[in-house]
C-alpha cells in the first residue's frame, strides 16, 4: 500500500512538472494582461504603458495595460492576486503594495505569499504641487499659507494607500497641518480636478506631474528626492527647503500571482530586463525624472524591498495614528 502512494505521489508530482514545463515551452502565445490598479492617464499607468511596449520584443506577444483602480490599488492587487498562475495576468504596482497592510483591515491579499516577485522596476521622486493661481509662491510661502488656512486648503490624492496619499501624509505630518482630504480612484481624476481648480494641493510623481509643471498648467514649489530632479532643475528638494529629513521615493515593482510556474517567471523576468534596458523606455522615464531600476530588477531584489517596507510603513502609519479601514 505505502509503495502504492509513493508511486501515485510520484506520478502526481512528474505529472505535474510536465504540465508546467508544457506551459513554459510554448509561453507566451497569446497576450499578456498588465493591470494597474489605478486608473489611466496617472503616473504608474505611464510607466506600466511605456514598459509594456519595451517587453513586446523579448515576449513575441503584446502587453495590454488593463487599468483596474479603486481603494488605493488593492482592488487591481487583488484581481491579480486572485488570476490564474500561468503568466497572462501580471501586476504592475508601486510602494502602495506594501502599505494596504497597515491601512486596510482586509486589503484582499498578502504582500508576502499572494505573489510571485518578478523585479523592480522604476524609482520615482514625487512633487509638491498647487493649482496653478494658488496664492504662495515657495515652500516658505505655501507652509505659512496652509497654516493660516487649513480648514479651507484641500489636499487630492489617488485614495489611502496611493502614492499621493503617503506623500501628503507626510508633508502635512511635517509641517504640523491637518489639511481636508479629497480621495480619488487615481491620479488621473485628481489632477483633472487640480488643473480646473476644483482642489487645492496635491503631492505627485514626476510621472504624472513634469508635463503641467513645464507648461505652467500647475504651481509647482518642491520635489521629494535627496538631489534635484535634472528635468525639473529650478525646483529645490523639500530639503532645501529647510525639511531636513523629508525624502519620498515611489519604487514600482511586478508580480505573478503565486505559484506561477518558475519557468514562466523567468521569461517574465528577462523580458522585464530587457524592457529596462531599452534605449526608448530609458529616455521615456528620464523625461518624466524617474529612475530605472536595471540593477533591481530581480525577485529576490523585489522580495527584499517587500519585506522592509511592510514593518517601515506599519510603524510609520502607527505613530501617525493612523487605522486601518
Amino acid at each position: 500500500m505505502k509503495h502504492t502512494l509513493k508511486l501515485a505521489t510520484a506520478m502526481t508530482l512528474g505529472a505535474l512538472t510536465s504540465t508546467g514545463a508544457a506551459l513554459a515551452a510554448a509561453y507566451p502565445d497569446h497576450p499578456i494582461n498588465m493591470v494597474v490598479p489605478f486608473s489611466a492617464g496617472g503616473p504608474t499607468d505611464n510607466v506600466a504603458r511605456s514598459l509594456a511596449e519595451a517587453m513586446r520584443p523579448t515576449l513575441g506577444q503584446t502587453v495590454v495595460v488593463e487599468n483596474k483602480g479603486g481603494a488605493g490599488g488593492t482592488i487591481g492587487t487583488s484581481q491579480v492576486a486572485r488570476a490564474k498562475p500561468d503568466g497572462y495576468s501580471i501586476l504592475l504596482m508601486h510602494i502602495g503594495f506594501s502599505t494596504a497592510a497597515s491601512l486596510y483591515k482586509d486589503p484582499g491579499y498578502n504582500a508576502f505569499s499572494s505573489f510571485e516577485p518578478i523585479g523592480l522596476v522604476v524609482d520615482v521622486p514625487m512633487t509638491i504641487i498647487a493649482r496653478s493661481d494658488f496664492p504662495p509662491n515657495n515652500v516658505k510661502e505655501l507652509v505659512e499659507y496652509l497654516k493660516a488656512n487649513k480648514d479651507k486648503v484641500s489636499l487630492a490624492n489617488a485614495g489611502i494607500g496611493a502614492a499621493s496619499h503617503l506623500c501628503g501624509t507626510m508633508f502635512s505630518n511635517a509641517i504640523g497641518v491637518d489639511l481636508l482630504t479629497v480621495p480619488y480612484k487615481g491620479t488621473g481624476p485628481a489632477m483633472n480636478d487640480l488643473l480646473g481648480k476644483q482642489v487645492d494641493v496635491m503631492c505627485d510623481q514626476t510621472t504624472n506631474t513634469t508635463q503641467h509643471i513645464k507648461a505652467g498648467t500647475v504651481k509647482a514649489y518642491a520635489v521629494t528626492s535627496k538631489a534635484r530632479v535634472p528635468t525639473l532643475p529650478d525646483l529645490p528638494t523639500m530639503q532645501e527647503a529647510g525639511f531636513k529629513d523629508f525624502e519620498v521615493g515611489i519604487w514600482h515593482g511586478m508580480w505573478a500571482p503565486k505559484g506561477t510556474p518558475k519557468p514562466v517567471t523567468d521569461k517574465l523576468n528577462a523580458a522585464l530586463k530587457a524592457g529596462l534596458n531599452a534605449p526608448e523606455f530609458q529616455k521615456r522615464m528620464a523625461g518624466l525624472g524617474a529612475t530605472v531600476l536595471t540593477s533591481d530588477a530581480t525577485p529576490e531584489a523585489l522580495q527584499k524591498k517587500v519585506e522592509q517596507q511592510v514593518p517601515q510603513w506599519g510603524e510609520l502609519f502607527k505613530k501617525s495614528g493612523i487605522q486601518p479601514q
